[in-house]
């Protein structure tokens, strides 16, 4: 079992019930060149803080739209401390970019809210995304910075609500 500060990884929820031990990583397709570049910082910022990569399962779907289903069952299924939604959400022409990634980001916050399993979300809409060299390599580097990120704020969530549960267990 991994430690993150000589605390189990196992999340526990408000209740003081144990959650799983693995980690799901959901992670749209569309500009998988650029998602996955999140995917690998968060991989590599995982391993850094602690955390072993065979307990991180990997996910694919095919966009942005389908990350909520799939944390919602993977945070039903009792197996995950945690789940991080991963997705780059450009403006196709159809309709708004904002609409879907609001849409997935909101959706994401009540799952965490429903399921009481923390869920993260970097899926990410840009203003003005131009499929020519110097956006794509912008959105490489800004995509691994966001998945450091998303890695740190997994590793002190697990740890401020295993802090919780354990003041809670102790009330």
């Amino acid at each position: 079992m991994s430690q993150i500060n000589d605390l189990p990884l196992s999340a526990i929820n408000a209740s003081g019930n144990p959650r799983g031990e693995r980690i799901a990583f959901v992670e749209a397709q569309w500009h998988s060149d650029i998602v996955h570049q999140a995917r690998d910082a968060f991989l590599a910022e995982m391993e850094r803080l602690g955390v072993a990569r065979d307990l991180i399962d990997v996910f694919d779907v095919p966009g942005a739209f389908e990350i909520p289903l799939h944390a919602k069952r993977l945070a039903n299924s009792g197996k995950y401390a945690a789940i991080v939604g991963c997705a780059l959400v450009v403006d196709g022409g159809i309709y708004r970019h904002e609409f879907v990634a609001s849409t997935v980001v909101s959706t994401l916050m009540s799952l965490q809210l429903e399921t009481d399993v923390p869920i993260f979300s970097a899926v990410l809409t840009p203003h003005h995304f131009h499929e020519h060299v110097e956006h794509r390599k912008y959105f490489h580097r800004h995509f691994a910075v966001k998945g450091t990120e998303v890695a740190e704020a997994c590793v002190k969530t697990l740890e401020g609500l295993k802090k919780v549960g354990a003041l809670l267990a102790t009330a």
